[in-house]
């Protein structure tokens, strides 16, 4: 069955209109290329078309390439005709003897944009945004775009948009150049025929972006420009080539001529077509939005309950970002502090996360005010009766959240959904004082909550389907990437990602510097190390996880003994300007010798020695010794069915941990490797090191059977009788 297509309709004034026709955004299939092409040569031929717009059916031009197309391409071949295909496409949109205009509304991104740069001009609505995307999807502008962009907008502003992969809006491609104007939706295509008209009648400039020079730079200053580009691009992302490569196309261009641009550009996105990094990022891009897919839940046709109004218990810095979050998207916040010095400092904080926002262009003093205007602050619970949701956020202290559970089922509406944001304590024992088990779910958000894109819904086996859907679209609503996971100590997340500090204990435990792993992570791909992390976190906050995995998981967890020690001394993280590291200034770390003494007395304690070869193994091996016990507890989440598929626990890694996309996730990356060699190593570090490293069952049998690690469980999340979703 075709997938997308154009459809053409001549008018009387001679101008055909070529509608791009594959709903919601428009993405270019190869159906539709090749519909275009169809209906652009007999645009060509026909003597009563003078000229042609170029538009997209709907409220969008094109959002690009289809995604699908990555999925549908495995030869070669395959892509190079198709390349071949789109490039005589572009050249004769370029170079035909008729006018094309295009008539852009709401998204024309990668191809689409690209697309609409072969014509002789472009006019767009104020609802247009612009952008070449590619780098996202691990590859580069193949379409001409490396080449064009540059020479409409100027190569400084060319790159950034491709380097970002951040689209611009209306009045600014207009300032820049990109656009010839910016005219109402209701005039868009009788301006666009006009316009390609009078090009038609000579009224207006016939304009081939691939040969305009005059935003060009001097070679030199471009060097230098370019130069600049990947001094950035490599200190952003170390490991990504493809923006390297990107750079590399324009450079060519500006330096070789057009045409030699186009050629390399071409031969580099079919290359990183088929690489690693495109194929992890393509991966994220499906997982992504699959997480919202969970059988047994929203399969059913249940329909989400509408939620008018949410409260709020705990104003501290995540019930705040919390309130920041529902407030931007529109919901009005009920917030509840003990007293009023706690609601003032709760109220202020939702001040500063939205002054934040206005200070970076992000919302006028207008929102501000409408947006503030959303917060409702109390002392009691008197306007809970009106509430839809209420999200406890206080302390993890399981017996204040008990209190404030049996409080809120007391106040709270019988419809209303229970839901808390604890990050590692069994909802069961949370709910256990109350008879509304089926109304209670975990909706854990990630520090800053007004920030992180990640939202874990934590759904009981007692828990009922509609409150789960019902999370679900309120994740949604307000822009959060929800995944829906069992109850356990942990859940998701926090449970994969406990040994990732663990593993970093034990290998300082056992000689290794702390500095020394923390740069071996951050080569790997991680915005910060373990014990970076944990000094953000705070010691307090890594105690009472540790003590829960401790009581939970005891076979399996490394006792060091040096957040305890430092904490007694009063070395508690970044807040106390010790941790780690030592605080200088604006959360500036520098290493401390200080804790060498207390390193060596956590090896005392714990009767560990220096193993004089761990210190000889390069930063790959240390991330593997880090990142392989992860990978065992992610397999372990998945075996028992508290995730129900790999690719969530990929989403969640980069969302709410930080894992480098670019490795499509811990599971997709852990299946780069293997099952059979990461359970070699880990059964030969847990001879060397001790159980810690224990190879888990969900990884032994994979291994043993050669299957990769994302295969389904053989317990699933629909396993009720094992009481986890």
């Amino acid at each position: 069955m075709a997938k997308g297509t154009t459809e053409m309709e001549v008018g009387s004034d001679g101008v055909a209109v070529i509608y791009v026709a594959n709903p919601p955004v428009n993405a270019l299939s190869i159906d539709v290329w090749y519909s275009l092409k169809r209906h652009y040569e007999e645009a060509l031929q026909r003597e009563d078309v003078k000229a042609i717009v170029l538009t997209g059916s709907g409220r969008s031009f094109s959002a690009g390439l289809d995604v699908s197309v990555f999925a549908d391409i495995h030869k070669p071949e395959q892509l190079k005709d198709h390349c071949i295909l789109i490039e005589a496409m572009t050249d004769i949109f370029e170079d035909a003897g008729k006018p094309s205009v295009a008539a852009i509304d709401g998204p024309a991104l990668g191809g689409g944009l690209e697309i609409s740069m072969v014509c002789q001009a472009r006019i767009s609505t104020s609802n247009a945004q612009l952008g070449l995307t590619e780098l996202q999807f691990g590859v580069i502008p193949g379409f001409g775009g490396t080449q064009r962009l540059p020479r409409l907008v100027g190569l400084t502003k060319a790159l950034e948009m491709m380097m970002l992969s951040k689209p611009i809006k209306a009045e600014e491609a207009h300032e820049l150049g990109l656009v010839d104007a910016v005219v109402s939706p209701n005039d868009l295509l009788n301006d666009a025929r006009r316009w390609a008209l009078d090009i038609c009648e000579s009224k207006r400039p016939w304009v081939r972006a691939l040969y305009k020079t005059d935003k060009l730079e001097s070679p030199e200053v471009a060097r230098e420009i370019l130069n600049s580009a990947r001094v950035q691009s490599r200190k952003q992302a170390a490991n990504l080539q493809h923006p390297l490569v990107c750079i590399d196309a324009v450079e060519e261009g500006i330096v070789s001529g057009p045409r030699a641009g186009l050629r390399k550009e071409a031969m580099a996105f079919q290359e990183l077509f088929f690489s690693g990094t495109c194929k992890s990022l393509i991966h994220v891009f499906f997982s992504q939005r699959a997480t919202s897919k969970v059988p047994g839940v929203t399969d059913l046709g249940l329909m989400p309950r509408k939620v008018s109004k949410v409260a709020i218990v705990g104003g501290g810095p995540m019930g705040s970002g919390i309130a920041t979050t529902l407030i931007l998207s529109h919901y009005p916040v009920i917030l509840k502090e003990i007293n009023e010095k706690f609601l003032n400092a709760g109220i202020g904080r939702i001040k500063e996360n939205l002054q934040s926002r206005v200070r970076k262009g992000k919302m006028t003093k207008d929102n501000y005010d409408k947006t503030l205007s959303l917060l409702t602050g109390v002392l009691d619970y008197e306007k809970f009766k009106s509430v839809d949701l209420a999200i406890e956020a206080i302390v993890e202290n399981v017996k204040l959240k008990q209190q404030i559970f049996a409080e809120l089922e007391q106040h709270c509406p019988s419809h209303c959904i229970l839901a808390t944001n604890t990050s590692t304590i069994d909802l069961d024992l949370i709910g256990e004082k109350t008879n509304s088990q089926d109304r209670i779910v975990g909706t854990h958000f990630f520090a800053p909550a007004h920030i992180m894109p990640l939202l874990e819904i934590v759904r009981t086996p007692r828990a009922s389907l509609q409150a789960v859907v019902t999370m679900l679209d309120v994740g949604k609503k307000i822009k959060k990437t929800p995944i829906v996971v069992g109850n356990c100590t942990g859940f998701a997340v926090n449970r994969m990602f406990f040994p990732y500090t663990q593993a970093a204990l034990l290998l300082v435990d056992h000689g290794m510097d702390v500095d020394k792993i923390d740069q071996a992570c951050i080569e790997f791909g991680m915005p910060i190390g373990p014990f970076r992390m944990t000094d953000l976190v705070g010691f307090d906050v890594a105690l009472a996880t540790g003590m829960q995995y401790l009581e939970n998981f005891p076979e399996r967890v490394y006792k060091s003994m040096l957040i305890p020690l430092m904490t007694e001394d009063k070395r508690t993280g970044e807040a106390s300007q010790k941790g780690f590291y030592k605080y200088e200034g604006k959360r500036k770390a520098s290493p401390d010798p200080e804790i060498t003494s207390y390193v060596e007395e956590s090896r005392r304690i714990s009767g560990a020695t220096p193993d004089p070869e761990l210190l000889k193994i390069d930063n790959s091996a240390i991330a593997e010794m880090v990142f392989f016990p992860v990978i065992n507890e992610a397999c372990r989440v998945l075996g028992e069915g508290i995730a129900f598929k790999a690719s969530d626990l990929d989403i969640a890694s980069i969302f709410g941990m930080g894992f480098p996309p670019y490795r499509g996730g811990i599971m997709h990356w852990a299946d780069s490797i293997g099952a059979r060699r990461i359970c070699t190593m880990l059964s030969e570090w847990e001879m060397e090191y001790g159980q810690f490293f224990k190879p888990c069952s969900h990884l032994l049998e994979r291994a043993a059977e050669g299957l990769p690690l994302s295969a389904s469980a053989t317990k699933t999340m629909n396993n009720q009788a094992k009481g986890k979703l």
